[in-house]
Parts: C-alpha cells; sequence; structure tokens
C-alpha cells in the first residue's frame, strides 16, 4: 500500500497531471484526433494556470488549516505528547551530518515547548524512513538529538520506527500507547495534516488533544488570481492536493469515520 501511494501521488500531483495532459495532449494530435489535441491542451493550460498564477491552491490548503483550532489549553495533567514526523532532511542529514528541518520543523519546536513546560510528559516521536529505498534515519530517530541538545532526557522519548504513512503512524502508536499505559496525549502536527489525523486517531479509538501548528496561510486568503508567487502557488496547490487526496482515500477505504473530521 505504501509503495502504491506513492507512486500514485508522483503521477496524481498538479505538475504531473499537466504534463500527462500534454503528452496525450501530442499523441492525439500525431494520431489525427484534433478535438481531442485541444481538449487535453485546454485541460493542461487551465491547470497550470490555477496552480501557478491563483490562489486557489492556498485556500483549500486554508480551510484544512483553519478545520481544527489549537485549544486555549492543554489538560493539567498530559501524559505524553505524539509528534508525527515528516520534519527533518533525512537525506541530508545522512551526507551531511547536523540537524537539518523542511517546512514542519514547527512539529518539533511546539513539541520541544510543550516538553519543556510538561517535565513529566513522555514524548511519542512517530516516524520512519518514507522513502522509496529506505535506507535512512526516519524521524523517529533523528529526534533523539535534537532533544537531547536541549536537555530533553532520553528516557523520555519513545520512538516509533516503523512508520511509512499517516495511518502506519495511527496504528502503531496506539501500540506504544497502549504498552507503556499512556492516554490523553496532545498530537502534534502540521495544521492543514490535523483533520486527516485526528480522524485517524479517533477512528483507533486514541483520545488526543489536537495541538496544531505548522500553518502555511494567514487564513485570510480569499478565492481569486496571484501573479506575484507562482513558484509558492505551485507548492501549496500540490500540498493541498495530497492533503485532500489523503482524506478521500481514508474514508473510502474505511480508515475514518467521516470525510472531513472536526
Amino acid at each position: 500500500m505504501f509503495l502504491v501511494s506513492k507512486v500514485f501521488w508522483l503521477l496524481a500531483q498538479p505538475l504531473s497531471l499537466i504534463f500527462l495532459l500534454l503528452v496525450l495532449s501530442y499523441m492525439s494530435g500525431g494520431a489525427g484526433f484534433r478535438r481531442l489535441r485541444r481538449i487535453f491542451s485546454g485541460l493542461a493550460a487551465t491547470l497550470l494556470f490555477l496552480t501557478l498564477f491563483t490562489s486557489c491552491g492556498g485556500v483549500m490548503l486554508q480551510v484544512l488549516e483553519n478545520r481544527i483550532a489549537r485549544p486555549a489549553n492543554l489538560p493539567a495533567n498530559l501524559s505524553c505528547i505524539i509528534i508525527l514526523g515528516g520534519a527533518f532532511e533525512n537525506e541530508v542529514i545522512s551526507g551531511r551530518g547536523g540537524l537539518e528541518f523542511n517546512q514542519a520543523a514547527d512539529r518539533f519546536v511546539e513539541g520541544l515547548k510543550l516538553a519543556q513546560a510538561h517535565p513529566a510528559a513522555k514524548i511519542v516521536v512517530s516516524g520512519g524512513d518514507g522513502s522509496f529505498n529506505g535506507k535512512y534515519d526516519g524521524d523517529a530517530e533523528t529526534s533523539i538529538a535534537f532533544f537531547s541538545t536541549f536537555g530533553i532526557a532520553p528516557e523520555r522519548i519513545i520512538r516509533e520506527t516503523r512508520s511509512r504513512t499517516t495511518f502506519e503512524n495511527a496504528d502503531n502508536t496506539r501500540a506504544l500507547l497502549e504498552s507503556n499505559g499512556l492516554s490523553d496525549c496532545a498530537l502534534i502536527t502540521s495544521a492543514f495534516h490535523m483533520p486527516r489525523s485526528v480522524g485517524l486517531f479517533r477512528k483507533l479509538g486514541i483520545p488526543i488533544t489536537p495541538w496544531p501548528v505548522d500553518y502555511r496561510t494567514s487564513g485570510q486568503l480569499t478565492l481569486g488570481p496571484d501573479f506575484s508567487q507562482p513558484s509558492l502557488n505551485a507548492q501549496l496547490t500540490t500540498t493541498a492536493m495530497r492533503e485532500w487526496t489523503g482524506l478521500i482515500a481514508y474514508y473510502i477505504s474505511g480508515r475514518t469515520h467521516v470525510l472531513f473530521p472536526q
């Protein structure tokens, strides 16, 4: 399932779809189907414009980010802090050493803040190697060096090193929580990723308090043209489409109770 989802997304992301539509357009033209060629080229041009020169992707991402708000306070007796991986650039780290983050670094920055504010809480880091070749450390392994740098004792950290998807994050974490007698944990992940994560944890009967971080939008975007930042628009659109695709796939497969958890 992991490899299927990886290959599917390689083909289904916006720029890949645009490329495939252009290929179909050229093939249709070569075969003499001029009308079909115009349809495919028109779809490619439309999708390219929406991806690069509108706020469409940002608005789609904003809807996800606004779905689950961060609560005013955490439970007084917080037993654990669950951090979903995806923040470390483990391929870069393997070649250059040190600690390198991507845009999701807030997951661990906020996790560190909560760990310092709740010194009795365990820290559950869920994240294995999600690469195709599987030869890099996952976030659960890398996190030890990060937390140790800031004085967090290694014995507070519980590593879940096998997960490669969000479903595996939730399923494998459930087993760790049960074996360690932990419940009523805070769940930290990117705000746009929180609806799908909450849906999975709830379906598996894991009580959590959502703690969304890593916001990518201002919360005030409106739909319209945007010619100022095409590369960022493409990035936001890709992230939004991947997350919406994941929500739909998990709902259809029965891994979540509802299409858009809240």
